[in-house]
């Protein structure tokens, strides 16, 4: 059974995963990280999930990814955590099923990232986007890029600055802005609206999005 994420399911068509360490922020380790595509790769192979939530618990969405593992001085250690990471970006932004974000919180870093992975964002209106890794560490850029276009991204990736809900509307990277008590029913909603489609339809749509972005099949995290 997962230990950091949780898994439900409305009507075999609607899976929610929802990050689970709400006492870390839902900071992204490596098991958070496999759990998360161990799960999208068996609702998949379910035959029935037609659209996949991703969420998190308590107040914040994600806030990236658990630096505490990057101080750990083990070659192996280190092996596995990128490999982690590279099957969960990819397993996230070439997901044959529409994915929705219900960006309940702050999302930050990897957690701005997975917000971006996914083909739809709902926000709560006490969310936020950044990415404060800009100092440190390498910014996932591409995905980012085919939403917003070059402009904007290459700001917040320099920049590191963070962009309010309000913004990120105004800018199409999120569609429905809503209090956090509205944000269920809104997520209800908007994926009522994708269930209303046959499955096979749903994926042949997601596969023409995915031939039409920026990504490369295999693209390691480092690239992005």
């Amino acid at each position: 059974m997962p230990e950091t994420i949780q898994i439900t399911l409305t009507d075999e068509s609607v899976a929610t995963i929802t990050l689970d360490r709400p006492e870390k922020r839902n900071a992204l380790s490596i098991r958070l990280r496999d759990e998360v595509s161990d799960a999208f790769d068996a609702l998949v192979a379910s035959g029935t999930v037609k659209v996949v939530v991703v969420t998190g618990a308590g107040d914040h969405f994600s806030a990236g990814f658990d630096l505490k593992e990057f101080a750990v001085d083990d070659a192996e250690f280190q092996r596995r955590l990128w490999e982690s990471s590279d099957r969960f970006h990819e397993t996230i932004l070439r997901c044959p099923l529409p994915t929705v974000a219900a960006v309940n919180g702050s999302a930050l870093a990897g957690g701005f990232d997975l917000a971006v992975l996914c083909d739809i964002r709902i926000a709560a209106d006490t969310a936020r986007f950044a990415h404060p890794e800009q100092v440190f560490g390498d910014v996932v850029y591409g995905p980012l890029h085919d939403l917003v276009g070059g402009a904007l991204a290459r700001d917040l990736a320099l920049t590191g600055r963070e962009m309010s809900v309000e913004e990120a509307l105004r800018v199409g990277l999120v569609t429905h802005v809503v209090s956090p008590e509205e944000l269920h029913e809104e997520v209800v909603n908007v994926t009522r609206q994708i269930v209303r489609a046959p499955r096979e339809l749903l994926m042949r749509t997601k596969a023409k999005a995915l031939r039409h972005s920026g990504s490369k099949v295999g693209t390691v995290t480092l690239d992005l």
